[in-house]
């Protein structure tokens, strides 16, 4: 951080973090998403040429299952048992993170998307990498969350990972580095992308010019 900061800055700096203690989640959905639809566009062609009729009945059992942890997480551990390299696997792996994300249960949010960046298909791994970003930094671990966007190469993942890694920087208070990975994300997202407007409002909010 450079400096102390004056009043008014002050004022509005504790309005973005009561703001995003109240919104945290609905963005990390908006994010997760986004996510799962590159994910899904990425990985249709080969799915539709290799699953098994068993695996993409698993598969399509999740659907069925939205709003179940439980039940998502028993479908995505015999995908995981039987076609661990499937993208049906992957696939429901991220589901069944995101249902324990959405219930409450970090750990195993957590766990399943380890195992995606492990164990999963690559077309999966940019979307875990930073669902896991977001998981940790819910989990009070910026550092480790730092560490997991660090790995990303992939550069369709880009903003995302730049506008993830602005988050992380804001809730250690490194404001002037936040600010700057909200001008990287904007830089490289799109004028339409559906990113870019959240990046933009939270780039304003600290004092940045967009």
């Amino acid at each position: 951080m450079s400096g102390p900061y004056d009043l008014e800055e002050q004022e509005r700096l504790d309005a973005v973090r009561h703001w995003w203690e109240d919104n945290a989640r609905f963005v990390y959905g908006a994010i997760v998403a986004l996510l799962l639809a590159i994910g899904g566009w990425r990985g249709y062609a080969y799915w539709s040429e290799t699953q098994k009729e068993e695996a993409s009945a698993l598969g399509a059992g999740l659907a069925k299952a939205r709003g179940d942890a439980k039940a998502t997480a028993d479908i995505a551990q015999q995908l995981i048992d039987k076609y661990p390299r499937s993208f049906s696997a992957s696939d429901a792996a991220l589901a069944a993170a995101q249902a324990a994300f959405e219930a409450g249960d970090l750990a195993s949010a957590q766990a399943r998307l380890e195992w995606v960046l492990k164990s999963g298909r690559d077309e999966h791994r940019g979307v875990a990498r930073l669902r896991l970003a977001a998981v940790l930094l819910d989990q009070k671990k910026p550092a480790e969350a730092l560490t997991a966007l660090d790995a990303n190469t992939d550069e369709a993942y880009g903003a995302l990972v730049a506008d993830m890694r602005g988050d992380i920087l804001f809730s250690q208070g490194r404001l002037d580095e936040a600010r700057a990975a909200y001008k990287l994300a904007l830089d490289k997202s799109g004028p339409r992308s559906p990113l870019r407007s959240l990046t933009e409002l939270k780039l304003g909010a600290l004092g940045g010019a967009t």
